[in-house]
């Protein structure tokens, strides 16, 4: 339950109760009204400006509304003082009671939460290249998103649509009637880039590589033969990293090869209403809008070779998630600079009528070095993947060997694997953000580390408190500001995923655990839980805030894919 929703809504509730209030409360009013959480918890757990929007309707100063307000906000049952403070600002506190055992106040409220299908593309793997410092973003945010969407209820759909159709696949195979069939992975990561760097400087070993791709998306049988041989043994490579990373699987691993079949039927539809152009060889979909101050290229529909291109089966892949799926949302997770590449997609499919789904990009910044470069290794190549994994890893370890820990090889990896995740959660997906691994692998400060940390002693508590034989129990106690503030804390856990997933900001949820990690740490050092000379009463009711904070903090942990080992 949204307990922050509990608490607006309640109050909403009495303020619509007063005569004065309801004669000119309008619905734009109403909107407006604003629940906050003031950042020093002294000014209240939460506070509202509405005092000050019915000012001016109502004709009388804030001050005199707010007392109003706060007369009829007092009668809850779940709050413990209201204060006017300022022009009019009115400040609330709940009652300890609430925060310990919110759900005795809330029997009998409901909300209603539409649930939405959401289709979401990331990933977008290319067959026959290693995943490398590029796919981080796109596959740890999608993840994440996908894991909040799935927990606040929604129904999704992942989908890796892979580029296992255009030119690359031409490169390959052209590599491969020359060189003969791989027999590994390896073998596939050196053909691209030497056939790639090869048609830069050989116009006709390009010409080449194009024909081979308009004869594989012809349906040649050689061609799909060396296709169905090579295309496996690149995807175990991809599935072994995803596994490394722990992402979920891909409900659907359906690229450009998979979406062709329905390229004649988004041609028909194009086709139906004009929308095609011939421009010198090649097919266009004209896409500018007189309003449109920036160039807007037309959408290339089909080369002038002949060969699909990526508009087309990004179209393709439109129909057919609309009309198998029937999203109510369509999210690609990509790097900032497709953001022309799908505005061009997204008018292609509006004048198409395909666009039966709210079609959204989520552009990511670039991972930078010091320099404010795109980061590299010290040899100058961009990271890939496994390197990258390994880089922490090697960096967690050597703290672990300075602190004078021996931690087995998968802890090393739990720690590393949450390393880098959480470090590029935390950021607004849209900025780019410098990458260094010295920082990132810190047992203190805001790591994925020092999430780690904290979820083990809250684990260690829960356990020591069993072997004890000792029990969780709520008690009627005054509690104590660092008691209170884990709560309060504890009690905006739902607020903050339905805000990630409506914004689709994952820093949110990231922000969010590392908060939550500090006020569980500031709680354990300045309340004794376990000690003998705390009494019985106080021990059980903080044994029963370690339980709300250690299910709150694993679940945040698990909606960022991360894993919490058994020690550190």
């Amino acid at each position: 339950m949204n307990l922050y929703k509990f608490v607006s809504d309640n109050i909403k509730s009495k303020i619509q109760e007063i005569d004065d209030v309801k004669d000119v409360l309008t619905a734009d009013i109403e909107n407006n009204i604003a629940l906050e959480v003031p950042k020093i918890r002294d000014f209240g757990d939460y506070s509202t400006n509405v005092a000050m929007l019915l000012a001016r309707p109502m004709k009388k100063a804030p001050r005199d509304i707010a007392q109003l307000i706060a007369e009829k906000i007092k009668e809850l049952d779940f709050v413990a003082d209201v204060q006017i403070a300022g022009p009019g600002f009115i400040n609330l506190f709940l009652k300890d009671s609430f925060l310990i055992a919110p759900e005795q106040f809330c029997q009998g409220y409901k909300t209603v939460e539409k649930q939405l299908m959401v289709d979401m593309d990331y990933g977008s793997y290319n067959i026959g290249k290693q995943l490398h410092i590029g796919h981080l973003r796109t596959t740890v945010v999608g993840d994440t998103f996908n894991r909040i969407a799935r927990f606040l209820g929604h129904k999704t759909k992942s989908y890796n649509h892979m580029g296992d159709w255009g030119l690359p696949m031409g490169l390959i195979i052209a590599w491969i009637l020359e060189n003969g069939m791989p027999q590994n992975a390896d073998d596939i990561n050196r053909m691209y880039p030497a056939s790639t760097a090869r048609a830069k400087e050989d116009k006709s070993w390009l010409e080449t590589a194009q024909k081979a791709t308009v004869e594989l998306q012809s349906g040649n049988p050689e061609y799909n033969q060396i296709y169905n041989t090579f295309a496996p043994m690149s995807l175990d490579q991809i599935s072994k990293i995803l596994k490394r990373l722990n992402i979920l699987p891909f409900d659907e691993n359906k690229g450009e090869r998979l979406v062709a079949e329905y390229v004649p039927k988004v041609q028909k539809i194009l086709d139906e209403k004009n929308l095609v152009v011939r421009d010198d060889g090649a097919d266009i979909i004209p896409v500018k809008l007189d309003s449109d101050t920036a160039p807007m290229p037309p959408v290339l529909w089909r080369s002038s070779t002949g060969a699909q291109t990526y508009a087309a089966a990004d179209l393709a892949a439109i129909y057919y998630r609309t009309t198998t799926d029937k999203p109510d949302d369509i999210v690609y997770f990509t790097d900032n600079r497709q953001k022309l590449h799908f505005t061009q997609v997204f008018r292609a499919a509006n004048k198409a009528g395909l666009d039966t789904a709210r079609l959204q990009h989520v552009g990511f910044g670039t991972i930078t070095g010091a320099d404010g470069k795109p980061f590299k290794t010290r040899d100058g190549n961009v990271p890939q993947m496994d390197e990258m994994l390994d880089m922490v890893c090697d960096s967690v370890r050597a703290r672990a060997v300075e602190s004078g820990k021996n931690l087995p090889d998968e802890t090393i990896e739990m720690i590393a694997l949450a390393a880098l995740k959480f470090n590029d959660l935390m950021h607004d997906v849209k900025a780019d953000y410098v990458f260094d691994v010295d920082s990132v692998t810190q047992f203190e400060g805001r790591t994925g580390p020092y999430i780690l940390y904290t979820a083990v002693r809250l684990n260690a508590v829960v356990k020591k408190a069993a072997d004890m034989g000792l029990t969780a129990a709520v008690s009627d106690i005054q509690l104590k500001p660092e008691e209170r503030n884990l709560l309060l804390r504890l009690l905006d856990f739902r607020r903050v995923l339905e805000n990630a997933f409506a914004r689709r900001a994952t820093d949110l949820l990231a922000n969010y655990t590392y908060d939550l990690a500090q006020d569980i740490n500031t709680f354990y050092h300045n309340c004794p839980i376990l000690r003998d000379d705390v009494a019985e009463n106080i021990k059980q009711m903080r044994l029963h805030i370690v339980d709300m904070a250690q299910k709150t903090l694993n679940t945040a942990i698990d909606l960022m894919g991360l894993r919490v080992p058994d020690s550190m």
